[in-house]
């Protein structure tokens, strides 16, 4: 990486970048735009990604450069994958750990034997209805916004395709899963109704992208080390 030159990044490149906790896509594109423009001087230059992560979520962007944004529309229509931890025993309106937990249900009758079967519902075309915390648009408002305006939003649901719903262990009540779905998925919202079909609540308490189509996250590289590497003694 740190030997492409100033036209390989215009021309277009895919850099792969494993997102840090609690940064937000943007603040990571920006990383790499800021590392990009001051390595080479340029006052303008296209950058994008092909799929947002939550701040909450750690794992893969794909980033495209120069020529290649044009590809982020591609990128951004293959498979991805996911692992993570879906707690039950309790919901929060925002699906994750954004929000506190609003709500505790019984847990006495949950097995390891109903998880297993209960993710039988959650493979294949399923319908999901996004979480209200998120960032699509109703009225031209983002619906976190609305949300936290304590305004009730009415949110159709959609149909996405789940084509792995692993349980891949249980440690009481969290349940480490990985998922492999269609663009549009929300791990939020599957968590969500996961834990209303167990008829126990749930929320997603972790969560990391490990693929996109056939990008892996084992690739990819930390924003901050990035910079670093392009930069090299420069002051960043």
């Amino acid at each position: 990486m740190q030997d492409l030159t100033k036209e390989d990044y215009l021309n277009g490149q895919v850099l792969l970048i494993d997102k840090p906790l609690e940064w937000s896509s943007f603040q990571a594109v920006n990383k790499l735009k800021w590392a990009i423009r001051k390595k080479f001087s340029l006052k303008k230059f296209k950058i994008g990604h092909a799929g947002t992560l939550d701040p909450l979520a750690t794992g893969l962007l794909v980033i495209c450069t120069g020529k290649f944004t044009k590809k982020i529309t591609e990128y951004q229509g293959q498979e991805k994958e996911y692992t993570g931890i879906i707690t039950l025993g309790g919901t929060t309106p925002s699906y994750d750990l954004e929000t506190e937990i609003n709500e505790t249900f019984g847990t006495e009758h949950i097995t390891p034997e109903l998880i297993q079967q209960t993710t039988a519902q959650f493979t294949g075309d399923i319908e999901q209805a996004p979480p209200v915390f998120s960032a699509l648009k109703k009225d031209g408002k983002r619906l976190y916004e609305l949300a936290r305006e304590g305004k009730t939003v009415d949110i159709p649901k959609r149909k996405v395709h789940v084509s792995a719903f692993e349980i891949t262990s249980i440690d009481k009540l969290n349940v480490h899963f990985r998922i492999a779905c269609s663009k549009g998925t929300y791990i939020r919202s599957m968590a969500h109704d996961f834990g209303k079909a167990l008829h126990s609540g749930a929320h997603l308490t972790a969560l990391r992208r490990t693929k996109i189509g056939d990008f892996n996250v084992d690739n990819a590289q930390d924003p901050l080390v990035f910079a670093d590497i392009l930069l090299g003694s420069e002051e960043n």
